[in-house]
C-alpha cells in the first residue's frame, strides 16, 4: 500500500473504480505543475469522464496499465475521498459517524452498525476520533 492517492485514466472498457476528482471538491495538487502536465501529456482535462481518483488503500484495483499518478492528498482532502469513493450505504453510515462528534447519544449503537456494516475500525477511528480500543469494546 502508498500514501499517496493515485490519478488514473479508466479506458473505455474499464469497470468504473475510484471517484471523479471534481467530485470530491477542490484538491490542491490538481493545480501542482506535475499533475498540469500529465494532464496535458494525456489530452485530458480535470473534469474528464476518464479521469478517476481512488485513495491509498484502493491502488491494486487500479488496472494494469491504466496511466496513473501518484497524487499527496491533505487529511480533509482524503477523508473527503474516502467518503466520495464508499457505496452509499457507508456514505450514509459515515456522515453520520461525522456527526458523531458533536453528540454521542447513541454511540455504542452507532459504532456497532458501522463495524457491522462493513466501515472499517480504523475508518470509525477516524471519523470519529474515539480510540480504537473504545471503537472495538462498544461493538461487543
Amino acid at each position: 500500500m502508498t500514501d499517496d492517492a493515485y490519478l488514473f485514466l479508466l479506458d473505455e472498457t474499464a469497470t468504473p473504480l475510484g471517484v471523479p476528482p471534481a467530485s470530491v471538491g477542490d484538491l490542491a495538487c490538481l493545480e501542482t505543475p506535475a499533475v498540469r502536465a500529465w494532464l496535458d501529456a494525456h489530452g485530458v482535462t480535470v473534469t474528464s469522464p476518464r479521469l478517476r481518483l481512488v485513495p491509498p488503500e484502493e491502488t491494486a484495483a487500479i488496472p494494469e496499465g491504466a496511466e496513473r499518478l501518484p497524487v499527496p492528498l491533505g487529511d480533509d482532502e482524503l477523508s473527503r475521498l474516502r467518503h466520495d469513493n464508499a457505496p452509499e450505504s457507508l456514505s450514509r453510515l459515515e456522515e453520520q459517524l461525522l456527526a458523531y462528534r458533536e453528540c454521542t447519544d447513541g454511540r455504542d449503537a452507532l459504532l456497532g452498525r458501522a463495524l457491522a456494516a462493513g466501515v472499517p475500525l480504523s475508518r470509525v477511528v477516524e471519523l470519529t476520533g474515539e480510540e480504537p480500543r473504545t471503537v472495538a469494546e462498544a461493538a461487543r
